[in-house]
């Protein structure tokens, strides 16, 4: 299984439309948590049954309610789908993977589901996608062919609005023309390979740090709620859609190109959350995606057949000497690693790489 992603092409209208049904997700699962909220000590019964009481209240009682009927002129799918993620949310809060559900706002982003009642639909493959219950739209790049789905998932980015659905099917695996690779992830080269190749990410936030100071403090100056102060806040929207787009680009070309070209990767386990507790480095490493070329290389192993092995975090790979082993303190601001033992120099991110591929789990 896996999911696609397109962009929709939409005029003012269908625009405000999914802005509608946007804003009705939001107002239903705001309603749903703070009935449940309101119910703790009341009713000991889980949160799956208090929810569905929830929803026999929101169905027979709110919805007919004159203020309310609005509703029943937008999808009642998107409804049943913000009961069901309220759920979710509060399920993955009582085994502890999350927190206490919070309430939804407009500022967290704009997104909802809607689904086929009736199973599976069938794509076409083209420009245009028949969304269940919403209607058909146009893309902005077209499905190379006809798939079947139920779930839709709608939501928005910076000015743009997305449509994802999962497909039930696997890639079928390539064959890799290459064998194993070690792979050193640092800040100053973002990827440096054991066959020495080297990729430079693109430093979207960095680059875009000016331009958004610039917009915030406006913002700040504006009066607060106007008309112009939701026009500097959707600019500053879209500029930091753009940095995601640039960063998920980068690493997407990348991520696609190891998986689809060696046969073994080898990278280290990094503690992103760890290096992120560094203030002189939180930005960079924010900045660069450590964690999702990771969340991206694994899965997409998966996908392409390749094998991926996680090194041992505290395995000292800038530290040892790819060609005798010998081992030296390495200070961050030190480039070239130069052997004492051997006499070897070497880069210090190629040497790391070397030693990466080398590397055997302790039995």
């Amino acid at each position: 299984m896996f999911a696609i992603k397109r962009a929709l092409k939409l005029n003012n209208r269908e625009a405000t439309l999914m802005a509608k049904h946007a804003g009705f997700r939001r107002v239903v699962f705001n309603m749903g948590l703070s009935l449940r909220v309101q119910m703790y000590g009341v009713l000991e019964f889980s949160d799956s049954k208090v929810i569905n009481e929830v929803k026999k209240v929101l169905t027979n009682q709110v919805k007919k309610q004159p203020e309310c009927a609005w509703m029943n002129q937008l999808s009642s799918r998107v409804y049943q789908n913000a009961l069901i993620d309220l759920k979710k949310a509060f399920a993955r809060y009582r085994e502890g993977k999350a927190g206490h559900p919070k309430f939804a706002s407009r500022r967290d982003g704009q997104s909802f589901t809607v689904d086929s009642s009736n199973g599976k639909v069938l794509l076409k493959a083209g420009n245009t996608i028949k969304i269940p219950t919403l209607g058909t739209f146009r893309l902005d790049e077209p499905l190379p062919q006809g798939l079947a789905s139920q779930t839709f998932t709608i939501s928005k980015e910076g000015n743009r609005w997305f449509v994802s659905f999962c497909v039930d099917a696997e890639r079928l695996p390539v064959q890799q023309p290459k064998g194993s690779v070690g792979i050193d992830i640092g800040i100053k080269s973002f990827a440096t390979l054991s066959t020495q190749q080297v990729f430079d990410a693109p430093k979207p936030l960095q680059q875009a740090k000016t331009k958004l100071a610039t917009l915030q403090r406006k913002a700040h100056r504006q009066i607060k709620g106007s008309r112009n102060q939701r026009k500097t806040y959707n600019k500053i929207c879209r500029l930091h859609a753009r940095i995601a787009c640039i960063r998920k680009d980068f690493l997407h070309k990348l991520t696609t190109y190891l998986a689809k070209t060696f046969k073994l990767i080898k990278v280290e386990d990094l503690n992103v959350k760890g290096l992120l507790a560094n203030h002189k480095l939180a930005g960079a490493i924010s900045d660069l995606g450590f964690y999702e070329f990771r969340r991206q290389l694994e899965y997409k192993c998966k996908m392409y057949g390749a094998s991926l092995v996680l090194v041992d975090r505290w395995f000292p790979s800038s530290k040892i000497c790819s060609n005798c082993t010998a081992k030296k303190d390495m200070p961050l601001q030190v480039r070239n690693y130069d052997c004492p033992a051997c006499g070897l120099s070497i880069d210090r991110d190629l040497n790391a790489s070397l030693n990466i591929l080398n590397w055997e789990p302790s039995a």
